[in-house]
């Protein structure tokens, strides 16, 4: 590619060129491949043949300093005389994307792309990008992330335009496809019409979902398809306001005739789709939800004859799948949708789990090795298009998702890759806290959605200095533990790791004012006094009603420290409640995905808020490892990463008749379950590898093969 070049054209209002290249080819041909990349993101068809199967090509990638192109073989597309066409909209690149974060100055949609054709006599045609291409106006009128698209099916395109050169002409930042692609995964049709109280038809699909809708009509030519999408109704209503500014828009001006459509160069989160406008009768038959994200392979299944914990686990996998579109996002719907670290770092475990996501996440922490700031700081998104404040628990997913890459799936190479970028993130904090040997001072998210937080804050009532001392403490540690197992000298950081567990200790004295401060003291082993600070974890939660209050720093490790420490029937307690605030509240609302708040929708049925009320967002799904990891007791074990053995710990409740996981490993597959049987818990372990486990109490060496204890 590095002979081809960028071009654009500049002088289109709407940032959707369609470029061409007409071509002819000889009689002996042997083979044809294309390779093609935009500033933007592209769609190609070769002789009005769609090429590859990737949506939202390119992908998302930190473009200051890479990004990725894709290679297709097309030889079974070619003829003699052919027209290869590429439409380009501005995707992540510009666009209201770029401006929600106020960096889209300057920035305009390119395309750049090499079309090898080979002979049989050994020769061979290369058709490069330049200002030889034609380029022109098409249907697509108006096409971006936030705001949806514009479609005119009576546009004809006329290539009377030009293209220019892109003036950062740059190939050096090209890179082969390193990501897993995006693709169409699923097909939902409505579940139900629906007829509003205020008049509105509204399809129903069934499924809060990350894509597209496809629609087939017959038309007369001019008629207009106009959707609204939503997550929610409200009285019985259509609703969106959650979504802020982002329009969403969906707009199609139908040619003559019969014809079906769907966008591929935008995306929508969306359960509920209002019908503005469209022309003859609205038919289930007629509307599809085509549901898009990252193409990874499903490794996690978890079911049990409990109807609402299946339930949770159904809407961890479907916000899993709905967030995980190129990159980690917090949410797919609103004017966001962006790769946030807390997110994403709370959730890894669980995402390895469900997932095969060692390909996804090698890309995503690869920009995020970019991002890092010349201090060391980490930002809270990635990729970045602003810098943002650098803030513990976001930060440290700079150390914590690699850890648990390598945990899952074995390979030492995510840690060469990352170890300089976690030991400059640690440096960083050394060299700007207020207070010695802990993290002070500093602009944080905190306990983000904390249920203890102050009127009018979203950060909660846990101290910013503890959260930052602990994940500094725990980032330091994964630090030396992978310095030990790549043979590099760490010596330093190890006795700065007992320096700051020592100095937490004294600073706080086991005193904790939240339910996270004690969870996170647990979790992280900074107590020597960890029988106290349970107790004192356990008499807080009985004192707040049994009920967590805990946002997306103490969520993830709740029912971790209070299995880990002997309160087992507690953490099912919590897990299993109904009310609010719980895991289950929300499917008691009808949520068929994990929610940002607690309360997205009021016991009284009132929205929580519009500002900041998800209702896809996957932070609160990372209870899926306790279940995989508590519940199944399937646990990695350090010496022995990527499942080379097994440490079994699973833990029953008379609260459910049965329970199983199973997790496909590079190994091979991990079963572990329970039933009741005679009034007792009978255990059943399947492992490929040699394992231990510890069932009522009893230690058991376990060689491949199945097990009923």
């Amino acid at each position: 590619m590095k002979n081809a070049n960028w071009i654009r054209v500049e002088s289109l209002k709407n940032n959707c060129p369609l470029f061409r290249k007409q071509f002819s080819v000889k009689e002996n041909l042997s083979k044809a491949t294309l390779k093609i990349s935009a500033k933007g993101v592209y769609e190609a068809h070769l002789n009005g043949n769609r090429v590859g199967d990737f949506i939202l090509a390119p992908g998302f990638t930190s473009y200051d300093d890479r990004i990725q192109f894709q290679e297709y073989d097309v030889t079974a597309l070619l003829c003699r005389e052919n027209t290869l066409t590429v439409q380009v909209a501005c995707g992540w690149y510009s666009g209201g994307i770029r401006e929600w974060w106020g960096d889209n100055e300057g920035k305009i949609s390119a395309l750049i792309a090499e079309l090898t054709v080979e002979y049989s006599d050994g020769t061979t045609d290369v058709y490069l990008t330049d200002t030889d291409w034609e380029a022109s106006e098409s249907g697509l009128t108006y096409c971006e992330i936030y705001n949806g698209f514009e479609y005119d099916a009576r546009i004809e395109p006329q290539f009377d335009l030009k293209p220019t050169l892109d003036p950062n002409n740059d190939t050096s930042l090209l890179i082969p496809q390193i990501g897993e692609k995006v693709t169409a995964q699923e097909r939902l049709y409505p579940r139900e019409i629906i007829r509003t109280p205020k008049g509105e038809t509204v399809l129903d699909f069934g499924q809060n979902m990350v894509g597209a809708v496809e629609f087939t009509v017959n038309a007369t030519a001019g008629d207009r398809v106009s959707l609204s999408f939503g997550e929610i109704l409200m009285d019985g209503n259509f609703y969106n306001d959650n979504y802020r500014v982002a329009k969403c828009k969906y707009e199609y001006t139908c040619r003559e005739g019969l014809q079906t459509f769907m966008p591929t160069l935008t995306f929508y989160g969306f359960r509920y789709v209002r019908v503005n406008s469209y022309p003859g009768e609205i038919l289930p038959e007629n509307f599809c939800a085509v549901v898009v994200h990252s193409d990874l392979k499903r490794t996690g299944r978890i079911e049990s004859s409990d109807p609402m914990l299946n339930q949770l686990y159904h809407n961890i996998i479907w916000g899993q799948k709905s967030n995980f579109l190129d990159i980690p996002t917090d949410c797919p719907q609103r004017d966001e949708r962006m790769g946030w670290l807390g997110d994403a770092q709370v959730f890894v475990r669980t995402a390895s789990y469900n997932y095969d996501v060692e390909r996804f996440f090698d890309k995503w922490l690869g920009d995020m090795a970019l991002n890092q700031y010349e201090s060391g700081g980490v930002p809270g998104v990635v990729p970045y298009t602003k810098p943002t404040r650098i803030s513990a628990a976001w930060a440290d997913a700079i150390a914590i998702c690699p850890w648990q890459m390598y945990l899952t799936y074995g390979n030492k190479d995510i840690l060469e890759n990352m170890f300089l970028p976690i030991k400059k993130w640690v440096d960083y904090v050394i060299s700007t806290t207020t207070k010695e040997n802990l993290w002070f001072g500093g602009d944080h998210y905190g306990d983000w959605l904390e249920l203890k937080a102050p009127y009018g804050s979203y950060k909660g009532a846990t101290r910013d200095d503890l959260i930052a001392s602990a994940f500094h403490a725990h980032s330091t540690n994964i630090l030396c533990k992978i310095g030990d197992i790549l043979g590099k000298d760490v010596e330093r950081y190890k006795e700065h790791y007992k320096k700051v567990r020592n100095a937490y200790i004294e600073e706080f004295k086991d005193n904790f004012k939240t339910q996270t401060e004690h969870i996170l003291t647990l979790y992280f082993d900074l107590t020597d006094q960890k029988e106290a600070v349970a107790a004192s974890l356990v008499q807080m939660i009985h004192d707040d009603g049994d009920k967590i209050q805990t946002g997306f720093v103490g969520t993830p490790y709740i029912l971790h420290a209070l299995s880990q420490n002997g309160y087992s029937e507690l953490a099912y307690k919590l897990l299993l409640r109904k009310e609010y605030p719980s895991w289950f509240y929300p499917i008691t609302k009808g949520a068929t995905t994990m929610w940002e708040h607690w309360d997205g929708i009021m016991p009284d049925g009132r929205v929580w808020s519009t500002d900041m009320n998800s209702f896809n967002h996957y932070a609160y799904g990372s209870v899926g490892d306790w279940l995989y990891g508590a519940m199944a007791g399937i646990q990695t074990v350090e010496d022995h990463p990527g499942f080379e053995q097994v440490h079994f710990a699973p833990v029953a409740t008379d609260e459910i008749d049965w329970f199983r996981a199973e997790l496909d490993t590079k190994q091979g597959t991990i079963r572990s379950g329970w039933r009741h049987e005679d009034g007792k818990a009978v255990y059943e372990i399947e492992t490929p590898v040699r394992s231990t486990a510890v069932i009522d109490g009893r230690k058991y060496d376990l060689e491949p093969g199945r097990y009923t204890f």
